[in-house]
């Protein structure tokens, strides 16, 4: 069968960005051979919100194996990881990837988005809207309504994928805009329920979106106290599983706060009421609602309410509510065990989705601030061994009970550990008790190749508009350099795809 031809303009365009993207990599670092990848394919950044990691020995010879066929996760084969990815979307990919790879246009753009030039209507803040648009808003959004949120669901199933929907909207500080906010979030859930079965593996929720961050703060702050002291009587407090381990950082909370006024009371029962109404519209769908982390000066109220939300709501062996564990964290592990062993004695199944973290920077300046040590692990070989921990007890948790688990992550070597360990306990190909995730517009070629060993995969979906959207952007790019660049694997390969397809047309 003669080989398809692209259309002369597409033709020019892929011919130049290949031979530009390979000079590029040949003038800046050696280019790794046919049969090996680099070093940095295997610590890529890190999940769904995560900080890229430094380069490290131990996994190069791990990347070695995933090349060949014989592997459980094969990136031998370019062709058939991308086969489902249309020439004109793995170019912009692509394209996208190496333009978020130059760290002095992020910078630049950082500066300027987060300048007084863009608080105001001109000519710079239109062009920049557009310039992000078209860039890095395309690549790493689903689109800026839900309806065009569902068109990017719908084609990223076709790929044989699924989309973890996000309204990406949070810390707001007022009672009106958490109100607009749980309108947004329940029209993402009826969406959902219109698309394709099974295409949304579930709906992300921020808790800074539907209750003001200050009253989180509050709360967490009586929350902590009561940890120190455990006679401290909180008459609001509901059932919960464990907040706290003893290694948990208390430090934010250093003198003893002040109750709860009555109108705080009363937003924080609306606070709860709005979690409610979207865990009840989740069920309704029977859709998962997943609650993401957020920085550990709010995480203790965040958790209290994710976890009275599951008790409430994850019935019948289906867990509805997900809460969060970010293995960066040196209290990660233990919160972990504490919150499952609480819910397996209340006979309540519990979904968690592990990432590894995404507020190093933040997290590391309070603690030193306050002249305390950070919460965060010292070194990236430990929270290496803390997320990998954390993932293989989950899936002994999973392959025992009604538990559930979504293991987030760009680490090949983890995504590699846990579908063995996965098969190793005899859990089912497609089960949905395990789900593989990665943000959208990164690490493809994990998620291919952990889809075509028959794993469910998402891909973490934000939308919204490009205006809301933006801090989403900055936050990730400003907390962590190199998120908005993506693995060396991807991109190689995907060169390679580009180049085998360009010869495909030419001869």
């Amino acid at each position: 069968m003669a080989p398809k031809l692209l259309p002369p303009k597409q033709l020019q365009n892929l011919r130049f960005f290949i031979t530009r993207s390979l000079h590029t990599s040949s003038s800046s670092s050696p280019s790794p051979s046919s049969s090996s990848i680099s070093t940095a394919a295997a610590v890529s950044p890190l999940n769904l919100a995560e900080k890229p990691e430094p380069a490290f020995q131990k996994p190069l010879t791990a990347i070695k194996d995933h090349a060949k066929p014989s592997s459980i996760l094969d990136f031998h084969d370019h062709q058939k990881l991308f086969s489902n990815l249309p020439s004109t979307k793995l170019l912009h990919a692509s394209l996208n990837i190496y333009l978020a790879s130059i760290s002095p246009m992020v910078d630049f753009g950082m500066w300027v988005m987060n300048s007084r030039l863009m608080e105001t209507d001109n000519i710079l803040r239109a062009a920049m809207i557009k310039i992000v648009r078209h860039t890095f808003f395309e690549h790493f959004c689903a689109g800026e309504d839900v309806v065009e949120a569902g068109r990017c669901i719908k084609k990223v199933n076709e790929s044989g994928l699924r989309g973890m929907l996000v309204f990406a909207v949070e810390y707001t500080g007022d009672n009106d805009a958490c109100d607009q906010n749980l309108k947004g979030f329940l029209d993402t859930v009826q969406s959902a329920m219109s698309l394709p079965p099974s295409s949304v593996s579930s709906v992300v929720v921020k808790i800074t979106a539907i209750c003001p961050s200050s009253l989180l703060e509050r709360v967490s702050d009586l929350l902590r106290w009561q940890q120190r002291y455990p006679s401290f009587n909180l008459p609001w407090k509901q059932n919960s599983f464990p907040l706290f381990s003893d290694s948990s950082p208390l430090y934010h909370t250093l003198k003893k706060p002040e109750p709860l006024t009555p109108q705080e009371e009363q937003d924080l029962q609306l606070g709860q009421e709005r979690l409610w109404k979207l865990c009840e519209k989740s069920v309704q769908a029977n859709i998962p609602l997943t609650v993401d982390a957020e920085k550990t000066a709010i995480q203790p109220a965040i958790d209290y309410l994710t976890y009275s939300a599951a008790i409430k709501y994850n019935k019948d062996d289906n867990p509805i509510v997900y809460g969060t564990i970010q293995a960066y964290l040196k209290d990660a592990k233990e919160r972990l065990l504490l919150a499952t062993k609480a819910a397996d004695k209340m006979r309540v199944p519990m979904g968690f989705k592990v990432v590894r973290g995404a507020y190093m920077s933040s997290e590391s300046k309070l603690a030193s601030a306050l002249g305390y040590d950070s919460p965060i692990h010292n070194s990236i070989q430990e929270t290496h061994a803390c997320y990998n921990d954390c993932a293989s007890f989950m899936l002994e948790k999973i392959a025992n009970s009604s538990d559930a688990v979504i293991l987030a992550t760009h680490n090949v070597e983890s995504g590699r550990l846990a579908a063995t360990k996965a098969l190793d306990l005899g859990i089912g190909k497609g089960t949905p008790k395990l789900e593989f995730a990665q943000l959208y517009g990164m690490s493809d070629a994990l998620s291919f190749g952990l889809s075509k060993a028959g794993f469910l995969v998402s891909k973490y979906m934000p939308y919204g508009p490009v205006e809301k959207v933006i801090p989403y952007l900055l936050r990730r790019a400003e907390e962590n350099r190199g998120l908005l660049s993506t693995s060396s694997i991807d991109k190689e390969l995907m060169r390679k795809e580009l180049k085998r397809r360009l010869k495909a047309a030419i001869f």
